[in-house]
C-alpha cells in the first residue's frame, strides 16, 4: 500500500477518501480535508470493513484513511485492506488503542501512520501533509542521484554444476561485503535449495505471488520475502511435487519490477528448464553467469544456451564459470572447451568437496563457511566483476592514474536499469 517510489498522485485516481466510524471524528476530518482541496464527500461513514467491501469494487484513491476503531482484529483486517487496494496507495489508520506493539506492528505492515482518538486538526493535517510528501517527492532525481540497480541470473547448464550455490554466494556478499540491498529470486519453485542454504524456511511468498500475480507490490515485497540479513532477502518456495507449475510466467516480471524499486541488486536462480519455458524472465536482467562443469555434457549445453541467449536476451552480458574445476581430472581441457563453445570461460572456481559438506553441516551458505577456500576467493572475483569494484585485474587505469571500473567494459546502458541516464554515466559507458 505505501510505495514511496510512486512520483506524483497517480492521475487517474481521487486523491483522497476515508472511512470513518463515528461522527465526531468526522467533523474534525471535514474541515481538513477542505483545507486541502480535496472533496468532504470523501469522507465515508463505516470503517475498515466498510472500506474493504468499497475498495473490493472500486478503485483505490492516492490517500485512504481508516478507522480501525470497530475492528476486532486489526493486523488481520489490515491485510485483508492490503488484498483489495492497489499497489501506491498511502493509508493512514486511526484507532483508539494506545499500544506502541500495535503501532509498529501496523507500520511494518504497510501503514504510513496511526492516529489516536480523540482526533485533533493537527496532527491530521500534519500526517495528511506527509502522506502527501510521499508523492510530491521524485521517484528518482537526475543525473548523480539515478538509482542504480543491477539483476543477475545464474543459469547452470546441468544440474548438479553448482548454479544454486553461486547463486546463494553472490547473493551474500553483495549484501554483506558490499552492503548493496539485495533481493534472491529461487525460481526452482519445486526443488529449489536457496533457503535451505541459508538455513530458512521458504515460506509461501513465491506461490502465493505465482497464484495471484495481481497482488504483488511494495507490501506484498515486504511481507513474503524472507529476511537473511540486514541487506538480503529471498523469495523461494516448496511448492508439492504434486501441484504442477501453472503460470504464463507473468508473476515473475512483476516481481522483478518491484525488487527493481526495493533493491539494488537482484539475483534470479534460474533453472534452464525456467529459461525455456519463462524466457521473459530476461527481458529486464544485466547480467547472465552461466555456470558449467569442464565434461562433454556440459560443453554441449553450454553451446546451445549461449545460442539461445544470443537470440532471445542478445541485451544482456553473458558470463561464463567453469564451476568444480580439478586440475588434470577435467574430460575436457580448459582450451578445448573455449574453443568448442567458442567463449572464453571467465572464471573458474576449483572443486573443493570438503568445505561444501562443511557449509551443509553449519547451515550457512559456501563463501560464509569457508572463508579462507580457494573457491570462495573465486566466487568473490565475480562478486567483484559484478559490482565493479575490484581493483586488481578487472580494473584500467586511466592516463590521470585513476582506476576505471569494470562496468565500464560492460554496457552500462543494460546493466544499469533506469529510464534516463547521467551525461556522466553515458561517458563512463563509451
Amino acid at each position: 500500500m505505501n510505495a514511496p517510489w510512486k512520483s506524483g498522485m497517480p492521475g487517474n485516481r481521487d486523491p483522497f477518501a476515508a472511512y470513518i466510524c463515528d461522527d465526531a471524528a468526522l467533523d474534525v476530518l471535514r474541515p481538513v480535508v477542505i483545507e486541502l482541496g480535496w472533496q468532504p464527500e470523501k469522507c465515508n461513514k463505516g470503517g475498515l470493513r466498510n472500506a474493504i467491501q468499497s475498495l473490493s469494487v472500486s478503485a483505490s484513491p492516492s490517500i485512504l484513511v481508516v478507522d480501525l476503531s470497530e475492528s476486532g482484529d486489526p493486523l488481520n483486517d489490515i491485510n485483508a485492506l492490503a488484498e483489495v487496494c492497489e499497489p501506491g496507495t498511502v493509508v493512514i489508520a486511526i484507532g483508539q488503542v494506545n499500544d506502541v506493539r500495535l503501532y509498529r506492528d501496523l507500520l511494518s505492515s504497510g501503514i504510513h501512520d496511526y492516529l489516536l482518538k480523540p482526533l485533533s486538526a493537527g496532527p491530521l493535517r500534519d500526517a495528511l501533509n506527509q502522506a502527501q510528501a510521499v508523492f510530491a517527492s521524485p521517484k528518482n532525481a537526475d543525473g548523480e542521484g539515478a538509482k542504480r540497480h543491477i539483476s543477475t541470473a545464474i543459469v547452470g547448464t546441468r544440474g548438479g554444476v553448482g548454479a544454486s550455490t553461486l547463486a546463494t554466494s553472490l547473493s551474500w556478499l553483495f549484501s554483506t561485503e558490499h552492503k548493496a540491498p539485495t533481493a534472491l529470486l529461487d525460481l526452482d519453485v519445486h526443488f529449489g535449495t536457496g533457503a535451505l542454504a541459508l538455513d530458512l524456511e521458504p515460506g509461501r511468498g513465491l506461490t502465493d505471488a505465482i497464484d495471484n500475480p495481481s497482488r504483488i507490490d511494495g507490501l506484498f515485497i515486504e511481507r513474503a520475502m524472507i529476511r537473511a540479513n540486514d541487506n538480503l532477502s529471498i523469495l523461494s518456495a516448496e511448492a508439492p511435487i504434486n501441484s504442477p507449475l501453472m503460470t504464463d510466467g507473468a508473476a515473475f516480471v512483476q516481481l522483478e519490477e518491484e525488487f527493481r524499486q526495493a533493491f539494488e541488486m537482484t539475483v534470479v536462480d534460474l533453472p534452464r528448464n525456467m529459461l525455456i519455458n519463462f524466457p521473459h524472465v530476461l527481458a529486464d536482467v544485466n547480467l547472465v553467469l552461466l555456470a558449467t562443469e569442464m565434461t562433454l555434457a556440459s560443453a554441449r549445453d553450454t553451446i546451445r544456451i549461449l545460442s539461445w541467449l544470443k537470440t532471445n536476451a542478445a541485451h544482456a552480458h553473458t558470463m561464463v564459470v567453469a564451476n568444480k574445476v580439478q586440475s588434470g581430472v577435467a574430460e575436457i581441457s580448459k582450451s578445448d572447451f573455449e574453443a568448442s563453445i567458442e567463449h572464453k570461460i571467465d572464471f573458474s572456481i576449483p572443486y573443493d568437496i570438503k568445505a561444501a559438506a562443511n557449509a551443509a553441516k553449519m547451515g550457512q551458505v559456501f563463501v560464509d563457511a569457508n572463508r579462507s577456500s580457494k573457491a570462495t576467493s573465486a566466487i568473490k572475483q565475480i562478486a567483484e566483476r559484478v559490482m565493479g569494484a575490484s581493483e586488481e585485474e578487472l580494473a584500467d587505469t586511466n592516463p590521470n592514474g585513476s582506476k576505471k571500473s569494470l562496468l565500464g567494459g560492460f554496457d552500462l546502458k543494460s546493466l544499469l536499469a533506469k529510464k534516463e541516464k547521467s551525461d556522466s554515466v553515458a561517458e563512463l559507458a563509451e
